[in-house]
């Protein structure tokens, strides 16, 4: 089907949670050759997040291992988020969709002809089934506006939304795992569910697991014909970015994205080494900000969070922790070139130097005063905060050892810490955190929507204590200007309309500024063709490469090839 600029407005869905960075591990053998089992076809080695590795299968648990969605369970289609919102998706378990007039049903034939991993028959019933199981599921579904569905027969599913909602058919489409009915039937809460024997539709099945790796082999009876032509994908865990990018030097890996200082060099002395850099992650410090839902800490005050976005030398973040790859970032956190034309014109970038007196101004005129340490204060509030990331993620440690320096010659002491990712993901998930740094999540297309729906909507968020989800709205922020300027957003599939609400939202995040932005910092990642090739370049990002990012990754490890072929 053809699709107009006004019809991609009116595609997408559920809200996009971002892949759990939860770490994956190769098992004992660390070879990387040749497939097993007597498969001789090459198996691509790849490294997604430190940390150990934890059994999680289950592609719609917020802790989900890397290379699950999209690599065993597959959506209904895909979109490139490098791609203009006009873009047609690519069709994978769908094979057609329409909506109604009103943007309140979605229509979806499925393919035909598919099988899961344990051969029993797909129909559209499993999409159905998947849809409304989410939609039982009180942790999947907070704020109860997860749509219903129905499959009138094997080969279409009708899926029914209570309001107007064109903005949530990239996440219903392009980001809905689905799942056997015949073997979820009985689960009773998908969320907390393993899943430890994956069995799903897409290109790899799952093989093998330990506490270092697990390993999916290519299937064979995948429906695209001659996909995936490689023998498998191998996840392996390791301590952190350099131990990763030691062994990628050693040709022991074959896909990764990490940050590595002096990449080009790298590549300019191995002609088997590349890379791609897509620069659309916009780094923020994420505070703990709403003490109505229980956030404490002086970070709670819009002050505070102020005086720390003017404190930080952004240039200097760039050189020291973004290899000076760093680019502008607006506090819209809409994306300054490509989402240019839905930002408020009053709202400028975030200044690229640091304006030390305008950060003392702002905390002196809510009342603080310098301490004879150094430290600001108000009462006995010291504006004194931790600030973690995970271990070993060389390029955000060097951030926040960084911005501690900054800020001390301000008045403002950060006390940075790593943590392991589990403990990262509970603590934003749990809101027991002060500052973190992490990343503003672009969503299932190119549209500013799905960031702000994504981490700004009271609907993706719970009071702390209680388990939400670690890549939504851990900030806790909550508006109710900002929620029905996403409701209207999501109603409309005319542009300006969308513009006019998007300002709304864009206004109260500057004055408010619950997540305080850094830059957008380079989004590297790194190839080796000795046994595959048909990787990404920069010439031909036929998918949004990051080796973490689902269903990007899926695509990736479908498109490449063995180097011999």
């Amino acid at each position: 089907m053809h699709l107009s600029r006004r019809d991609l407005y009116k595609l997408s869905a559920l809200g996009a949670a971002p892949l759990a960075l939860a770490a994956c591990s190769r098992a004992s053998n660390l070879d990387t050759g040749s497939g097993e089992g007597g498969d001789e076809r090459p198996i691509a080695t790849t490294f997604t997040g430190s940390g150990e590795f934890t059994a999680n299968f289950n592609p719609h648990s917020p802790s989900v291992v890397s290379l699950v969605q999209g690599v065993l369970f597959e959506p209904l289609f895909y979109f490139n988020p490098l791609e203009a919102i006009d873009q047609e998706p690519k069709p994978l378990l769908g094979e057609t969709f329409a909506w109604n007039e009103d943007g309140t049903v979605l229509t979806v034939t499925v393919r035909g002809g598919v099988t899961w991993h344990d051969g029993e028959p797909f129909t559209a019933k499993d999409v159905a089934f998947t849809f409304m199981k989410i939609r039982d599921t009180e942790a999947l579904n907070p704020a109860g506006t997860a749509p219903s569905a129905e499959a009138p027969d094997d080969t279409s599913v009708v899926i029914t939304y209570d309001k107007p909602s064109y903005t949530e058919g990239p996440n219903a489409l392009g980001r809905t795992w689905i799942i056997p009915e015949h073997l979820f039937t009985d689960v009773e809460d998908l969320s907390t569910y393993a899943n430890e024997e994956p069995i799903g539709t897409g290109p790899f099945r799952f093989d093998s697991y330990s506490t270092e790796s697990y390993l999916s082999v290519a299937n064979d009876d995948y429906w695209e014909e001659g996909v995936p032509a490689i023998g498998g994908v191998r996840a392996i865990a390791l301590t952190g970015n350099q131990a990763a990018t030691d062994k990628w030097l050693a040709d022991e890996i074959d896909y990764m994205s990490v940050a590595i200082p002096d990449l080009e060099t790298h590549v300019e002395a191995n002609e088997h080494l590349s890379f791609t850099n897509t620069g659309i992650s916009q780094a923020a410090l994420m505070a703990a900000s709403n003490p109505d839902l229980g956030c404490e800490g002086p970070q709670t005050d819009p002050a505070v969070r102020k005086a720390l976005y003017y404190g930080m030398d952004r240039e200097q973040l760039s050189t020291l922790a973004f290899f000076g790859l760093g680019t502008d970032i607006s506090p819209s956190f809409a994306l300054p070139e490509r989402d240019a034309d839905f930002i408020d014109p009053s709202i400028e970038n975030a200044p690229w130097n640091a304006d030390p007196d305008m950060a003392r101004t702002v905390l002196e005129d809510a009342g603080y005063a310098e301490g004879e340490d150094g430290i600001y204060a108000k009462g006995d509030v010291k504006v004194s905060m931790t600030v973690s990331c995970p271990t070993g993620w060389s390029d955000f440690v060097t951030a926040l050892d960084t911005l501690a320096e900054q800020y001390r010659g301000i008045g403002i002491e950060l006390i940075p810490q790593q943590v392991s990712v589990n403990e990262w993901n509970d603590a934003k998930a749990k809101g027991t955190y002060q500052l973190v740094i992490d990343s503003i999540g672009q969503g299932p297309a190119p549209d500013p929507y799905y960031a702000y729906s994504n981490h700004f909507s009271t609907d993706t968020t719970v009071p702390v204590g209680e388990n939400g989800n670690p890549y939504q709205n851990v900030t806790r922020f909550s508006d109710p200007d900002v929620d029905a300027a996403l409701l209207a957003a999501a109603a409309t599939d005319d542009p300006e309309e969308k513009k006019e609400q998007y300002f709304i939202i864009q206004q109260r995040l500057v004055e408010v500024m619950p997540a305080i932005p850094l830059l957008i910092g380079s989004s590297l990642t790194e190839y080796s063709d000795t046994r595959i090739t048909g990787w990404p370049s920069q010439e031909d990002l036929y998918v949004y490469p990051m080796s973490w990012s689902a269903p990007d990754n899926a695509e990736v490890l479908k498109t490449v090839v063995p180097a011999d072929s």
